[in-house]
């Protein structure tokens, strides 16, 4: 179950963190299962997806960020989150390499250019999971369109372009993280992230409704 913390309640933890309280860090690993799950799931392709489950490698990360928290502590260099998004992104990657080399795959061939070490967002899952939210169309033949669409409008982005939206609308980073997570500035952050999603607002024209919810 979702803990139920307000802003100042997550800063408080965080303090305790950097103080060196271990349950504070287990109260903040639970605060962002949601969000670490989300960034896992949406960037595992189907082969891992049939022998991995997120909760997995979630496990693996809150145990590795328990033995780390030291190393952290000496060296804040980044936010808790994102420390801990990295430290899940390491854990993804061990998990392609255990399961994807077996089936003649090199796990390096997941890995988008411009995030270095994380594997690229699934653009399927990824449309997926946008029909998913969608309150309409409602018919499955509709939604089928829908999710093709949507599929083929994110292939169609920058792989930037294409991996802001999915820091920003599902990782629910700020605009802040996102560009130090992409290595750009804030500024030209912001402006890839309006620019992707008029262009998938543009692909999506004969669902309006739906394009609309792209700006929620």
């Amino acid at each position: 179950m979702e803990m139920a913390l307000d802003e100042s309640a997550v800063n408080e933890l965080t303090t305790r963190v950097n103080c060196g309280d271990a349950s504070a860090l287990g109260q903040l690993l639970e605060w962002y299962r949601p969000r670490l799950r989300m960034m896992v799931r949406l960037r595992m392709d189907r082969l891992l997806q049939t022998r991995v489950d997120p909760s997995d490698v979630l496990q693996e990360t809150f145990l590795e960020a328990s033995s780390r928290l030291d190393e952290y502590i000496r060296n804040p260099a980044v936010p808790l989150y994102l420390w801990l998004r990295t430290i899940a992104g390491d854990q993804l990657l061990a998990a392609y390499r255990r399961h994807c080399r077996t089936q003649g795959r090199d796990a390096r061939r997941e890995i988008s250019p411009c995030i270095g070490a994380l594997p690229a967002a699934n653009s399927a899952a990824l449309a997926e999971h946008f029909v998913a939210c969608s309150t309409s169309p409602s018919g499955v033949a509709m939604q089928a369109e829908l999710k093709e669409t949507i599929e083929r409008a994110l292939n169609e982005l920058d792989v930037v372009d294409r991996e802001i939206i999915v820091l920003r609308h599902f990782e629910e980073l700020t605009n802040s993280e996102a560009a130090e997570v992409l290595d750009l500035k804030p500024s030209a952050a912001c402006n890839r992230y309006v620019r992707a999603l008029e262009r998938l607002r543009r692909a999506l024209d004969k669902f309006p409704d739906f394009g609309g919810q792209l700006w929620k």
